[in-house]
């Protein structure tokens, strides 16, 4: 029986009882799907339904073949190994007895010779390089999330669960990781804000809040089918505001004339010129056809009513965010920031960054580059002040702004409005307001406190209250997409192209550095090429 996994009628809602999934249709084949959607729509919530991890309130699901599932975090014991992640540890000491001269008989003729060899292939597939007794603690997050993709790939599963696998991943890592998935002939769903990622799947599935759509082909192809429908969707909205208007008109214009033949009537029984009988006659039908005249244009204005919201609707689904920026007014010779001959680490005698000069001019684009371990993180704080160097100097020359990988310039025990006034205390209520809405924070949104955002929110937050009133001449980002969902990405890129000031940002998302106009790259060695 091929491998497949059906959804049918799903039901789920979550602990606050916000409805996530109603009676959701959905089935995945022997191919690659990349799952999207804006963040808090669900689609870590899919992949726990498949794999069982969590049960719908109501509706089926069937899988038909096996599942290996890749979580966002890798969580492990400080005693656990490679092996173990493989589930081989004791297979493993077996052959170790064996190379010792210590294995019994029975365990001689049951033992897998070949298993490191299959271990070190599969590793490979990630780009990891490591004995199998390696333990998982010494190894950096990017590391265990190859390390468990390369464990899930050893069992061969029919269908791989990977929930944002290049997240937190340097560039050797994505393109391991990539390739891996690009010559995966399994089935795989895959999610992902990494377009070069989905640019390698078969097909996508869009989550949205009116349930799932299946679009054939990879991420360039469905993006070009979200074009279409959002030209679509915008014509429908302007037609059915159109007819708004058109009943609304009509309606307008039968009461005129109903009114009109109302008072001739009046006129002429005021002359006499009708008998009774006719008058009540008249009368009658008057209020009858007033009556029916009422109704029909009620029955008109609420469809269109209707049939506009249901445009505006999906406008608001279709329709990406928009981000604008203030000028900062860098002038094209300011020098904004030079490094001199700087060495620092954070133990003594184990430098991090060694003997590095650099500088940025002007309205410069400067991408830091290099593998995980490489100190790109050391770098910008080194720039924001948080670190001192050891030796050489740093000399910032204008006000800048940084964004952490944890946004801890928030407080999260504020609201996300409180955050932005304190931020921008030059800002008036409106144009506080104008920028969260622009990320998509508006109304009571803005008033969530910052501790409740989920990852996505909390950097999306922090990206409005640093670019959205005046943003300063030298913005510093440390990987600033990991958490974003693709539609937020976009406008996050469509912002620091519109941005006049200096730049400098840690990523590792070709895609992003592209788009955002990167002049330079600043690429760094890592201390430890295992990194």
């Amino acid at each position: 029986m091929p491998a497949s996994i059906t959804l049918s009628q799903i039901s789920w809602a979550a602990p606050d009882g916000r409805s996530l999934f109603s009676n959701l249709d959905l089935s995945f084949g022997a191919d690659r799907t990349g799952l999207v959607g804006r963040n808090g729509i669900g689609k870590t919530t899919l992949l726990k339904l498949v794999s069982g991890e969590i049960q719908p309130h109501s509706g089926t699901i069937s899988v038909s073949g096996s599942l290996g599932i890749l979580t966002q975090s890798v969580q492990v014991a400080p005693e656990e190994t490679i092996a173990d992640l493989f589930g081989v540890a004791g297979a493993l000491a077996v052959l170790r007895r064996a190379e010792a001269g210590e294995a019994t008989a029975e365990e001689l003729a049951t033992a897998d010779w070949v298993l490191e060899a299959r271990i070190a292939a599969a590793l490979n597939r990630t780009g990891l390089d490591a004995p199998p007794e390696t333990p998982l603690a010494t190894l950096s997050g990017g590391q265990r999330t190859r390390a468990g993709l390369a464990a899930l790939v050893f069992r061969e599963p029919d269908f791989l669960l990977l929930d944002e696998p290049t997240n937190n991943l340097d560039r050797e890592g994505r393109e391991a990781v990539i390739a891996l998935i690009s010559g995966w002939r399994a089935g795989a769903i895959i999610v992902s804000h990494d377009r070069e990622l989905l640019e390698s799947v078969d097909a996508i599935v869009e989550l949205t809040s009116l349930g799932a759509t299946r679009y054939g082909g990879s991420w360039s192809h469905y993006r070009e089918r979200k074009v279409l429908e959002l030209a679509a969707a915008q014509h429908d909205r302007t037609e059915a505001e159109k007819r708004v208007a058109e009943v609304a008109r009509k309606a307008q214009s039968t009461m005129e004339r109903q009114a009109h033949r109302d008072s001739t009537g009046r006129k002429m029984a005021a002359k006499g010129g009708i008998p009774r009988i006719m008058l009540g006659g008249m009368k009658e039908r008057s209020e009858t056809t007033g009556g029916d005249n009422a109704r029909l244009a009620e029955r008109r204005q609420t469809q269109a009513l209707e049939e506009a919201k249901a445009a505006c609707e999906k406008i608001e689904i279709l329709q990406p965010l928009s981000v604008t920026l203030p000028p900062t007014g860098l002038p094209a010779s300011k020098i904004v920031l030079k490094m001199d001959g700087v060495t620092s680490g954070y133990l003594p005698d184990e430098p991090v960054i060694r003997n590095l000069s650099f500088d940025i001019t002007g309205p410069e684009r400067i991408a830091v580059t290099g593998r995980n371990g490489s100190g790109k993180t050391t770098l910008l704080s080194l720039v924001a002040g948080e670190m001192k160097p050891w030796t050489g100097t740093v000399g910032v020359m204008t006000a800048f702004s940084m964004l952490d990988q944890k946004v801890s310039l928030l407080d999260p025990l504020a609201s996300i409005r409180d955050n932005f006034r304190r931020i921008n205390p030059q800002a008036d209520e409106n144009t506080c307001r104008a920028a969260l809405a622009r990320f998509m924070f508006r109304a009571d949104a803005a008033l969530q406190v910052v501790s409740t955002l989920s990852g996505g929110q909390l950097l999306r937050a922090g990206l409005a209250c640093v670019l959205g009133s005046a943003p300063p001449p030298l913005l510093i980002l440390d990987e600033p997409t990991n958490h974003l969902d693709i539609d937020s990405i976009s406008a996050v890129e469509a912002g620091l192209r519109a941005y006049d000031g200096a730049l400098l940002v840690v990523s590792h998302d070709k895609t992003f550095l592209e788009s955002i106009g990167i002049t330079r790259r600043l690429e760094l060695s890592a201390a430890d090429p295992a990194g």
